[in-house]
């Protein structure tokens, strides 16, 4: 069987070195002629084109385009594929994507790898990226159960953790534990900039290290891939950013009362809770 790929960036690109490694034949697309040629010269794929019809041969194919792409690009191969194709995509919101492509497609399967890197682009692809990291493939009742079955194979043969859920649980977990962390993140950065050019600020710069760091690595990354997942993860995301400010106005107040009791109480069992979402 051959397995298709539409969009050769980070995930991509990483998803077409691991499939090769495994033996599968892969076909890549990509809009970029010159991205095209440097997937074969790297070996992420065996063949690469611009066009969309090369890939009416594959049993399989991996959409692996920015969220807003997905459905119209899905749209416009569906006419060259056969019914029995299976096609899904690696989108981090998959609700709106699942209902506007499964009444049309009913083998297609919202996936969702949750792997990256701060790094874009086909250079950035890595071999064994999806290793002992999440994939979560969402269902609904018209999901054929043997298309499922099929692709759950090829993704657990990326060394993937698969979870099957159904598209809007995806949504309000990922709004908590990704898109959320994307915007507090960012807010913590803003609030760092948005003082006033001093003394201080300048030597906050020259002082923040690892844990400047860690915290603000999500809020610095791609501002396409953040303006989507609020865009298309809106209601979830507004959910959580209200949770999470609620938890901000507790801690304002117990500093306000100095009621470090309260505070010594809250960060103990912050730091239990941690280790049961790592």
């Amino acid at each position: 069987m051959k397995i298709g790929i539409v969009g050769l960036g980070l995930i991509g690109g990483s998803l077409g070195l691991t499939l090769r490694s495994l033996g599968w034949q892969v076909l890549g697309v990509s809009r970029n002629p010159h991205t095209c040629e440097a997937a074969v010269e790297q070996g992420v794929v065996d063949r690469a084109s611009v066009e969309l019809s090369q890939l009416k041969s594959a049993g399989i194919i991996f959409i692996c385009t920015p969220i807003g792409l997905i459905v119209p690009i899905a749209q416009q191969l569906f006419p060259w594929l056969s019914p029995a194709t299976i096609v899904t995509d690696v989108g981090s919101v998959k609700t709106p994507i699942v209902e506007s492509l499964a009444p049309v497609w009913p083998n297609f399967v919202g996936g969702h790898p949750m792997a990256g890197t701060a790094e874009q682009g086909l250079g950035a692809a890595q071999l064994g990226l999806f290793e002992n990291r999440p994939y979560v493939l969402t269902t609904v009742e018209t999901t054929p159960p043997e298309s499922l079955e099929r692709l759950t194979q090829v993704v657990r043969s990326l060394q993937s953790r698969v979870y099957h859920c159904s598209p809007q649980d995806h949504d309000r977990a990922v709004a908590l534990i990704s898109h959320l962390p994307v915007f507090a993140s960012a807010s913590l950065i803003a609030t760092c900039a948005d003082q006033p050019v001093d003394t201080v600020r300048d030597l906050a710069q020259k002082l923040a290290s690892s844990g400047f760091a860690d915290t603000s690595r999500v809020g610095g990354g791609n501002p396409e891939l953040g303006r989507m997942m609020a865009e298309y993860n809106r209601e979830a995301l507004k959910d959580s950013l209200l949770s999470y400010r609620q938890n901000l106005d507790r801690v304002l107040t117990w500093i306000e009362n100095e009621n470090w009791a309260a505070i010594d109480g809250y960060l103990q069992n912050t730091q239990q809770e941690r280790p049961k979402f790592l």
